[in-house]
């Protein structure tokens, strides 16, 4: 592992890329400590004190409980890029920019970027209204409010920013490296909070170690389903061009059981996080209604988290893995799969198998998602930042940014981190 580490710092352009990831990770701390222009601190906190904003402050990082220029995280981008992934199936004009290659990209990209403004524009209204009349700011008026607008838009926008730059210049995935910073920055106040606990005897040391053993399990879990594969055998047909013989090998379509990554879990908590706030923040008892019976640990709060997890899964899988096209490229390069014929019925094949190797990572996903429940019944402990969905998100962004890293030190001939 040691030896590793020393590899990787030899390379420049690896190095390079891990300290500007590291100093766009020290940006957003900041961002998250610098609060709205003309917010009443005190005021703010005896509003929200007692009260729990779930898994929405913790991959803020506490930025929403400071009601700091980064309240909103990065969840306006994700739901635009669920908009725009789902407008892509009934528009035809977005159907064909994403077939397009890397220039429709781009232009999906920009319009992404235009709906995750917009979004955070109407949620920032929304944020600023409802806590405005809760008396949060030094001088109420319509200046605070567009100040507060203006800057809580202005900082998911900046957000965005950053984390396109982290996926280009840096390593990884930037959206997904922001949520994991946010979580990651949350566990030493979890840690003390379980440590005063312990202190005061509200908890004991069996619950603590049931907690450690859950969390090693649904790490290993997670390491298992994340890594586990289906291989489909490919055969290629030999071929004679001029003197050489092509062709005649063997090979395989690994298929992963969880396509998908962490996706699903971030698009589901996103979509179920959005009422939920703006309902705290109105006095109506529709509103009232709609906190209590989709807050977090609610019944229906988990079916319906499990439900939209397993259709994200399904949906984001569909996206990014065609076996049609997978089929098609088969034939054309001469593959085939040992016992079908080469086209359609290949593509007929590899989707009926990766339509139960879905299912079951689908149901895991969902499992892990709502896992915190039962924790908090076992160990009497609130979970919040030690749940299924955190550990979920923290492991599966950690694995794919190692991938990075192996990929980085492989193509130099250094050995990676994974053996």
């Amino acid at each position: 592992m040691l030896e590793s580490l020393r590899s990787a710092w030899k390379v420049a352009d690896l190095r390079k890329k891990v300290g500007f990831t590291l100093l766009m990770f020290l940006v957003f701390r900041i961002g998250a400590h610098v609060p709205v222009p003309g917010v009443d601190p005190a005021a703010l906190e005896k509003l929200l004190q007692g009260q729990l904003f779930g898994i929405f402050d913790v991959i803020s990082g506490g930025a929403f409980r400071r009601l700091s220029i980064f309240a909103m995280s990065i969840t306006p981008y994700i739901n635009a890029s669920i908009i725009m992934s789902l407008l892509q199936v009934v528009i035809p004009r977005l159907e064909q920019l994403a077939k397009e290659g890397e220039s429709g990209r781009k232009v999906i990209a920009q319009y992404t970027r235009y709906g995750a403004v917009l979004l955070g524009l109407i949620q920032a209204i929304g944020i600023t209204v409802a806590l405005g009349r809760q008396g949060i700011f030094v001088n109420p008026g319509v200046s605070s409010y567009l100040l507060s607008i203006i800057t809580l838009t202005a900082g998911t926008a900046l957000l965005m920013w950053i984390g396109e730059m982290i996926t280009e210049k840096g390593i990884g995935n930037g959206i997904s490296l922001i949520i994991f910073a946010g979580i990651v920055s949350r566990l030493p106040s979890g840690l003390v909070a379980l440590a005063q606990q312990l202190s005061a005897g509200t908890i004991n040391v069996g619950s603590i170690i049931i907690l450690i053993v859950l969390g090693l399990l649904i790490i290993a879990g997670v390491v298992a389903v994340n890594e586990g594969q289906r291989r489909i055998s490919v055969q290629y047909a030999k071929r004679v061009t001029g003197r050489k013989v092509y062709g005649g090998q063997s090979t395989h379509i690994p298929l992963k059981v969880n396509q998908a990554g962490v996706i699903p879990i971030i698009f589901a908590m996103s979509i179920l996080l959005f009422p939920v706030q703006i309902a705290k923040f109105i006095d109506h008892p529709w509103a009232r209604a709609i906190e209590s019976s989709l807050s977090f640990g609610t019944v229906l709060n988990s079916v319906l988290y499990a439900l939209l997890i397993i259709f994200f899964t399904y949906f984001y899988t569909a996206i990014v893995f065609n076996p049609m096209d997978v089929a098609d490229n088969l034939k054309k390069y001469g593959g085939f799969v040992p016992g079908l014929r080469p086209g359609r019925p290949t593509g007929e094949y590899i989707s009926r198998v990766l339509t139960r190797l879905t299912l079951a990572g689908a149901i895991f996903l969902a499992l892990i998602a709502i896992l915190p429940n039962f924790m908090i019944a076992l160990t009497n402990i609130p979970t919040l930042y030690f749940g299924g969905t955190a550990l979920l998100i923290v492991v599966g962004v950690a694995l794919e940014t190692m991938k990075q890293f192996e990929s980085y030190l492989l193509m130099r001939h250094y050995q990676g981190f994974m053996k």
